[in-house]
């Protein structure tokens, strides 16, 4: 089974608002998603990244305006989803699932591209967000014209899914595909029903743990940002407890990658030949 991510965009940020202590100098943030070639599944996608959908089309809402407006994001042409899709040689088509691993608009702008797929993500968590306005839907950069018309309809929710526990270091969660080779693993704090995703088959167990903390030193020096970033956290308590749950799973040999960190990890599209 091969996993690459590749880089959707680039957004900059004060260090010192995303790691306590930090700096007031510019960080560079990648906009990860993920593409999984698996044996029986085919060609899955962790989430598609930041997309058009977001900085361009005059059909966005005001508020879908101004988010774009004030993160900025910069899209990098060459690994949009589409296009990174094509260095494989597959298509929007062959796409049969989209792992939606949480609602924030850089996770799943380009679900839209993909409407032959089924689409696994939080079901109870899209249930709370489709009873939510969109104003209470907003604070947390959740935005529902960016859901597919029929998300509800090729929904393969977590609750249907097969619970393993932890072993061997590698936590528990939802089997994904009922082989044991993709366990979605609660990550509360960033987001509503924000899941990792970890590969325990691999020589050396992965743990993509999304936006658990947007840098990787922020995570293993224990350096979680205060205000203002809590405030965008869906459970801001609930932050370090995963955070630590991650750093247990770092001390028992894993290995963790996160969406945001700007350095290249061996399993970016950039790191494929180091």
């Amino acid at each position: 089974m091969k996993i690459v991510f590749a880089n959707s965009a680039s957004v900059s940020a004060a260090e010192r608002l995303i790691l306590r202590g930090g700096s007031w100098a510019k960080v560079r943030l990648r906009v990860r998603y993920g593409l999984i070639m698996h044996p029986q599944a085919g060609p899955v996608l962790i989430d598609t990244g930041y997309t058009p959908h977001v900085t361009q089309g005059s059909e966005r809402s005001t508020a879908l305006r101004l988010y774009s407006a004030i993160l900025r994001p910069q899209l990098n042409e060459a690994e949009q989803p589409l296009a990174v899709l094509a260095r494989f040689g597959l298509s929007p088509q062959d796409v049969r699932t989209v792992i939606v691993t949480h609602f924030h608009a850089d996770h799943m702008s380009g679900l839209s591209l993909f409407p032959n797929a089924r689409l696994i993500a939080n079901d109870t968590a899209w249930a709370r967000a489709k009873a939510k306005t969109s104003l209470q839907n907003l604070r947390h950069g959740v935005f529902k014209e960016l859901f597919p018309s029929d998300f509800e309809a090729r929904l393969d929710g977590l609750s249907s899914k097969r619970q393993v526990e932890p072993r061997g270091g590698v936590p528990g969660g939802a089997d994904l595909f009922g082989d044991g080779s993709v366990i979605a693993v609660g990550l509360p704090g960033h987001a509503d029903g924000q899941f990792g995703l970890s590969f325990p088959n691999l020589e050396r167990p992965l743990l993509y743990a999304v936006d658990a903390q947007w840098l990787f030193a922020a995570l293993i020096e224990n350096r979680t940002p205060g205000l203002p970033a809590t405030l965008l956290a869906e459970d801001a308590a609930a932050i370090e407890p995963t955070s630590v749950m991650l750093r247990r799973f770092l001390a028992t040999g894993g290995e963790v990658v996160l969406c945001h960190d700007p350095a290249v990890t061996a399993y970016d599209l950039a790191g494929e030949s180091a």
